[in-house]
């Protein structure tokens, strides 16, 4: 045996060793994909549906005088981390407002940087899906053209099987988390525009209080 089909026996082995591990790999990949679905729906139910908040009649309750800020803020239909954030800027009344405002930056940051610890989780198995989906789809088609050139149909079609359901697969993870991204960006953007805005307008009050 010369030293190519050496080197080519070599690689078919370990291509078709990487075989059960990319089929297990693309199966943890759909489980993760529908705990990702599973996610934004628990989301949605648990968060979504009380996030109420009307910016024009809730900037307008932060103006009036007559409540507590920080009271107002406890009312409001916000998030629990929105009220979190803006309530950690109205107990630090000692600060000065320069400090107040680098502070509330930080806060801002840090949600944005939450938010896109999350989304990115699922932009992952968007790219990992069809990576792993289309490996699944190759590495079964060198045993399969071996039995295509033996006469072998059944080892044949066995392979292209396994060659079309990983690549459904992939696609099937992928699509799921595309979708999930796309809410979730949504949903993120809406959240950290309206810190922002009440960010401003917190300070701005206080400003004016001060």
């Amino acid at each position: 045996m010369s030293q190519t089909s050496q080197l080519s026996t070599t690689l078919r082995s370990i291509c078709a060793s990487m075989e059960k591990p990319v089929i297990v790999i693309l199966l943890g990949l759909l489980v993760f994909s529908l705990f990702l679905v599973g996610w934004l729906i628990t989301e949605g139910v648990t968060e979504r549906r009380r996030l109420k908040v009307w910016m024009p009649q809730l900037v307008d309750a932060i103006k009036e005088q007559t409540i507590p800020l920080a009271l107002r803020i406890k009312r409001s239909g916000l998030l629990r981390r929105h009220k979190v954030a803006l309530l950690e800027v109205t107990d630090h009344r000692e600060l000065t407002d320069s400090m107040r405002e680098a502070l509330a930056i930080r806060l801002v940051d840090e949600a944005r940087g939450r938010a896109e610890t999350i989304v990115k989780i699922s932009d992952m198995v968007v790219r990992l899906g069809p990576v792993f989906g289309l490996l699944g789809t190759l590495i079964p088609l060198g045993p399969g053209i071996i039995a295509l050139g033996q006469g072998d149909t059944y080892t044949l079609s066995q392979s292209l099987l396994t060659a079309f359901d990983t690549t459904i697969v992939g696609l099937i993870c992928a699509a799921m988390a595309a979708i999930v991204s796309a809410i979730r960006k949504r949903w993120y953007a809406n959240d950290i525009s309206i810190l922002e805005t009440l960010m401003d307008c917190i300070l701005e009050v206080e400003k004016q209080d001060a």
